[in-house]
């Protein structure tokens, strides 16, 4: 339990122009899942990449107390290699959690606990992506994997519980309020959608049906056509692009560009024609379409992802009772995932146990039926045989429960295994997760894909 670890930045910890460093490289992520689990510092690894957060969930190898220490330098030096700066410049910016906390951690991030903005449903969406592309690798075992198949659990009982996800449930939806705050009424004003992702077509239906309000930009135009059709809005060429911000008032930028779409020097050739006439860039992007500098000229003012934490803000105080809810069902299911994991520390000492106690009796069985009972037929000698299992299940059903519920205190259990292993005379017992699975069967091991719906078989 207390090897599983989380190591990373998000949005509560990093300004966006550090973590527009690791969303650049969104073709290099495969490459960064292969390095990390080539680490043997790392057992198991999942590599979450968001516009809002970057992180490593992993079990760490070796023995605790060290083993941590090592898996948490060995994943600063992939990360840092990734964003393309040295471990200690990434240093300031990072956070990690073990154990128990670890364990929270993920179950709030997969239920949008954690989220800029609470109840978004985009990250399950992509903890759910994460997941797969580390099975596809192999990266998942038996700890970690259910531990992330269990956050999804978390993540639909809080999304079907509760009511977090109500009212602004994305980033996008958020950009269209703060418009609607700046302007009031749209309805007498032009907004222009750079872009026609998903993000975009949130923001578009949170504006809704705009007539010739909403205009529309995108690389390709069929996607802007598409979208603006969806909207009652209009398409624009992207050759257009300058020609349309002179006659915007709000522009919502949402591309997947690596370097700015929209300059300074485009911005100071749109001010003359727009004769002094405000204009409000909301840039949703990670990495950023707007270069920052755009901010400085008069009369145009540029709103990125981190400023519009104060309208999330004001939006949380009145979802605090689903928060709360939120938080119970994370508890709860945090304490069974923790009971579970802690079970697996006397597992083996429980196989031990059985083996040695079947052993010892159906050996003097097979003896006596060598011997004085050598007359039986097969029927009364497998009766005979079967009364002896049932015989080494009872006698074994007790120990086996206490052992089991003294898991949930890890001092309490480690005392226990190493009494029974004194009085029993029993064979070393595996010291760490990966013996204990290596002797265990391979129906043990996670392989649902993240859209089953059912948890990972005990």
């Amino acid at each position: 339990m207390t090897s599983i670890l989380v190591l990373g930045l998000s949005h509560r910890t990093a300004p966006v122009d550090v973590r527009e460093r690791f969303a650049a490289n969104g073709d290099a992520l495969p490459q960064v899942l292969a390095r990390l689990s080539a680490r043997p510092e790392l057992r198991e690894t999942l590599f979450l990449s968001t516009c809002n957060r970057v992180e490593v969930f992993s079990n760490a190898a070796g023995d605790p107390s060290t083993g941590r220490k090592r898996a948490i330098a060995a994943i600063r030096e992939v990360l840092a290699e990734y964003a393309g700066v040295t471990p200690s410049d990434l240093a300031p910016y990072l956070y990690e959690k073990h154990g128990e906390d670890a364990v929270r951690h993920i179950f709030r991030v997969t239920a949008s606990l954690d989220s800029m903005v609470l109840g978004e449903p985009q990250i399950l969406g992509q903890v759910k992506d994460a997941y797969d592309a580390a099975l596809a690798a192999g990266t998942l075992g038996h700890l970690l994997g259910r531990c992330v198949h269990r956050a999804f659990t978390v993540a639909k009982r809080v999304r079907s519980e509760t009511a977090l996800g109500a009212g602004l449930v994305s980033i996008s939806s958020v950009a269209v309020d703060l418009a609607r705050r700046i302007f009031g009424d749209l309805a007498g004003h032009t907004v222009l959608l750079v872009g026609a992702g998903e993000m975009a077509e949130a923001a578009a239906k949170s504006l809704g049906k705009g007539g010739k309000g909403i205009r529309v930009a995108n690389r390709t135009l069929a996607n802007a056509q598409a979208l603006a059709t969806s909207v009652g809005g209009t398409a624009a060429p992207w050759s257009a692009l300058e020609e349309e911000l002179v006659g915007a008032d709000v522009v919502v930028t949402s591309t997947g560009a690596t370097n700015y779409v929209i300059t300074a020097d485009m911005v100071k050739r749109v001010r003359r024609a727009r004769k002094g006439r405000t204009l409000f860039f909301i840039d949703i992007a990670v990495p950023r379409n707007v270069d920052p500098n755009v901010h400085g000229l008069d009369n145009v003012y540029v709103f990125n992802v981190d400023d519009l934490q104060e309208q999330v803000a004001e939006g949380l105080k009145s979802r605090q009772k689903e928060v709360s809810l939120a938080e119970g069902i994370v508890n709860g299911e945090l304490s069974d995932y923790v009971t579970w994991a802690r079970s697996l520390d006397v597992q083996p000492a429980v196989v031990a146990l059985r083996a040695k106690t079947r052993a010892v009796l159906l050996g003097e069985l097979e003896r006596t039926l060598a011997g004085r009972l050598k007359h039986l037929g097969e029927g009364d000698r497998a009766a005979l045989e079967q009364m002896m299992e049932s015989a080494v299940n009872k006698l074994l059903h007790a120990p086996t429960t206490r052992l089991k519920a003294g898991a949930v205190n890890g001092a309490e259990s480690e005392e226990h295994v190493k009494t029974l292993k004194h009085l029993f005379d029993l064979p070393e017992l595996p010291r760490t997760a990966e013996e204990t699975r290596a002797r265990m069967p391979r129906e043990h091991e996670p392989h649902q894909r993240a859209d089953d719906d059912e948890r990972i078989p005990h």
